[in-house]
């Protein structure tokens, strides 16, 4: 008699169920067919891909414990993040608790309104076979309050259907957790952009939320991205794209993966039916495009095309590359230019995006000290731990790093008579280290290989430039660069008008000193951060932080002032000779009046 077939067991099998809303927690599973018979190792990683920081994920494990046939098999906490599991026979499973309390696009989040996680916080690795094909059981909770949720995400479906609660697959553990996942009673909407279906999910409530609109930006934006890398073929590199969302009352950010993107935005910034209708989109609503425009580029850019240190991630330590200035700057640099090439913006809105990089760039002394391609290195211990002082003490790879991609992309031009620019080095990246990346043949780009790429585009030899910009501490000379192009650059901040030269924030108190700039009134005077003003000149500072320039108004460039301040909980004195504002007043214009500018090169010259 012939028995009947059972279903083969999946190597790495995964259930996540939310547990328990208003407490936060996940339960997790993951079974093991096959465990390492000297005893199987579980690590949950350090840290998340395109967020360079040590999170420490494993800390939000509540409990854990192992078994395997119904016995409870021996755990080992190996160190902060590794467990080792005593040697068993047969199938061994994990179970454990996590609690999901971060609503942020890095971690996990879970309450009554919605649920989101990213694998890197919620699965554990399985030390050996993280090659093996991963499936995710993901269960609805049982709680009432949860009763018309939805799933989202980017993972391949198994047995649940589109949306729908029930089994994903991955082919690897590094595809497992490059799936955020949201739930919820999420806004949905969806457009094609080059035959490739791409979802939009929007949590949290937005009263008159314009979806029409969303979907027709997104869509030219994205439609722009995949014709610039494969313009012959216009084929997308994955087979469908999220949008994912969260919409709250004041913040900002997004975290790129290989096939979706995990958003979050101050709900004015999206927009609205209600609103009257304008060519260009307004302040909030561009910064959202902007920023939907960054991550998608990172689809190509660092998602496939990748420093070699990253090919492939060790995600329980720093992976340290002096490339972000490349992977973040040129990826910030053709943001804003793709929304340009969309449609979406013209020259004009583009230069005033471009001069206001440039103003925030030339603002902190940090410039002079520290220089892209070291501040891609210690992004780890610097950029992602900002201080008071960062202004005066680092660069940012990403707003230089787009600086410096503006002025390869203006010489490459100028040198080759507009037969080639920058994209034809992003091109060569591509089709060299990025196109076939998941096919099995994909690797890493390395410094010297980056070098040689824009050597080969520009036909001449670029090390003295690369020393001087991405590895030196030098202003980029923009304006002479701009000049043939028919853009003039010109910084219009007012000297005459009197400043501490201070950041300033709210405090109940008075006015709190968030940063003192380096060689400013307020640091000469001996002010600090975290100062609390509250006096100038016998008048009382209030809390809201116009007060003080209000204040200040009153004074001429060289006036002496006395500034009364809590510093901790005692009052201090300090004589301030106030100084001409130092904020950079970055305009650029078209060089001759009623002439356009060269600055956009034609689709030809692409």
């Amino acid at each position: 008699m012939k028995k009947p077939s059972q279903k083969k067991q999946p190597a790495i099998l995964y259930t996540i169920v939310p547990k328990d809303l208003a407490g936060h927690l996940f339960n997790v599973t993951v079974t093991v067919a096959a465990p390492d018979p000297e005893g199987q190792v579980f690590a949950l990683p350090a840290w998340i891909p395109g967020s360079y920081m040590i999170r420490e994920f494993a800390r939000n494990i509540v409990r854990i414990r192992a078994e395997s046939g119904g016995l409870d098999v021996t755990l080992v906490k190996l160190d902060k993040h590794s467990w080792r599991a005593a040697r068993t026979a047969g199938p061994l499973t994990l179970h454990y608790e996590v609690y999901a309390w971060d609503l942020s696009v890095r971690a996990a989040h879970l309450d009554q309104t919605h649920g989101f996680f990213n694998g890197t916080s919620v699965f554990l690795r399985v030390a050996g076979q993280e090659g093996l094909a991963h499936q995710v059981d993901i269960q609805r909770p049982a709680d009432p309050a949860a009763k018309g949720w939805r799933v989202a995400t980017a993972m391949r479906e198994l047995g649940a259907k589109r949306y729908g609660f029930g089994t994903y697959v991955a082919g690897d553990y590094d595809e497992l957790i490059d799936h955020p996942v949201e739930m919820g009673d999420f806004e949905l909407a969806s457009f094609d952009a080059c035959g490739i279906p791409h979802d939009i999910v929007i949590t949290g409530r937005v009263p008159n939320l314009d979806m029409a609109r969303l979907q027709a930006d997104l869509k030219a934006i994205c439609e722009t991205q995949i014709a610039f890398f494969e313009p012959q073929t216009r084929r997308a590199p994955m087979e469908r794209y999220v949008f994912m969302t969260m919409a709250v009352g004041d913040g900002y950010g997004g975290l790129e993966h290989r096939a979706s993107t995990a958003l979050i935005c101050a709900r004015a910034d999206l927009p609205c039916t209600a609103s009257a209708k304008s060519a260009e989109p307004g302040e909030g609503y561009l910064r959202f495009l902007g920023l939907c425009s960054h991550e998608y580029f990172h689809t190509w850019n660092v998602k496939r095309i990748k420093p070699a240190v990253f090919a492939p991630y060790d995600l329980q330590t720093e992976n340290y590359t002096p490339l972000l200035w490349l992977f973040e700057g040129f990826t910030s640099y053709y943001d804003d230019l793709m929304l340009v090439r969309a449609g979406i913006i013209g020259e004009a809105t583009y230069l005033k995006l471009q001069a206001k990089t440039i103003g925030g760039v030339l603002r902190g002394t940090g410039r002079t000290k520290q220089s892209v391609a070291d501040s891609s290195f210690d992004a780890w211990s610097k950029y992602y731990r900002q201080d008071e002082n960062s202004p005066n003490a680092i660069i940012s790879y990403y707003t230089k790093g787009s600086l410096i991609a503006l002025a390869f992309d203006l010489t490459i031009r100028a040198k080759t008579g507009g037969a080639k620019s920058l994209d034809n080095v992003m091109l060569a990246l591509w089709e060299r280290f990025g196109r076939d990346f998941y096919a099995g043949v994909g690797r890493g780009v390395t410094e010297a290989e980056v070098e040689a790429i824009f050597d080969e585009v520009c036909g001449a030899k670029l090390r003295t430039l690369f020393e001087r910009w991405v590895r030196g501490l030098e202003d980029l000379p923009l304006a002479k660069l701009y000049a043939p192009f028919g853009v003039k650059l010109a910084d219009e901040r007012k000297n005459a008008k009197a400043s501490l030269d201070a950041g300033i924030g709210r405090d109940p108190a008075g006015a709190k000193l968030t940063q003192v700039h380096e060689g400013g009134a307020a640091h000469r005077a001996g002010l600090s951060a975290q100062d609390i003003v509250i006096a100038i000149d016998g008048l009382r500072v209030n809390g809201n932080p116009s007060n003080v320039d209000t204040l200040v108004a009153r004074y001429r460039v060289g006036d002496k002032v006395v500034v009364h301040a809590f510093r901790r909980d005692e009052l201090m004195s300090f004589d301030v000779t106030l100084q001409g504002d130092r904020v950079p007043s970055i305009t650029l214009s078209q060089a001759v009046a009623g002439k356009k500018s060269s600055l956009l090169p034609r689709p030809s010259a692409i």
